[in-house]
């Protein structure tokens, strides 16, 4: 979702049928992705091969020509041709994802 957007449990919960939602420990993101707290990316799904791990995009990123994100690592940001990253990165990882609306909002439509 873009950064100046907040991000609200409950909003996302009910597009996703989840009673409750909540950030995983150090232990289950590195376990998962193989990421440390901070660092987290797309690019970790690299490391998910059982596919455990749902990738969620709020519905402005598509209106985007390219999208920035951690090569895993908090140090650096890449920019990706947003085409590039969900037609061929993605789909080398064998991830897909689902598109949300998120509002960011305390009113939820």
């Amino acid at each position: 979702m873009p950064g100046d957007k907040k991000f609200k449990t409950k909003e996302l919960s009910k597009q996703i049928n989840s009673a409750r939602l909540s950030f995983a420990d150090d232990e289950t993101m590195f376990d998962l992705l193989k990421i440390c707290p901070g660092s987290l990316s797309p690019l970790g799904l690299m490391h998910d091969h059982e596919n455990q791990v749902q990738l969620l995009i709020d519905e402005d990123i598509m209106d985007w020509d390219n999208i920035g994100m951690h090569p895993c690592d908090n140090t650096a940001t890449l920019k990706i041709a947003k085409n590039d990253f969900f037609k061929i990165i993605l789909e080398a990882m064998h991830h897909t994802y689902k598109i949300v609306h998120l509002i960011g909002e305390d009113s939820i439509i």
